[in-house]
């Protein structure tokens, strides 16, 4: 009688032992599900990366490429102005 409640008590004692480790200990479940989110993070910062990456090569191959790109830039970043190109500045009107 007493062999059946011991067998019984340390099989209850072990399943608790191991539901313990499942919910509270290292590689637990919780465990699992933070570094779940931080590969889904992780992939959108890549995807974000990848992007961004691609714009860069078809500026750099826009710039390998053709002059307009680098004259664009020129005018755009640097302010250039073609020679016999007349440029003009318009202001806005002072508020007196």
């Amino acid at each position: 009688m007493w062999q059946d409640k011991w067998v019984t008590i340390v099989l209850v004692l072990l399943l608790v032992l191991l539901q313990y480790r499942l919910w509270s200990g290292k590689n637990s479940i919780p465990d699992y599900l933070a570094r779940k989110q931080e590969v889904h993070d992780q992939s959108l910062q890549n995807a974000n990366l990848v992007q961004r990456n691609a714009l860069l090569k078809a500026d750099i191959n826009d710039l390998k490429i053709g002059l307009e790109a680098i004259e664009e830039r020129a005018r755009n970043e640097l302010g250039l102005v073609k020679e016999g190109e007349t440029f003009y500045r318009i202001l806005p009107a002072e508020n007196e």
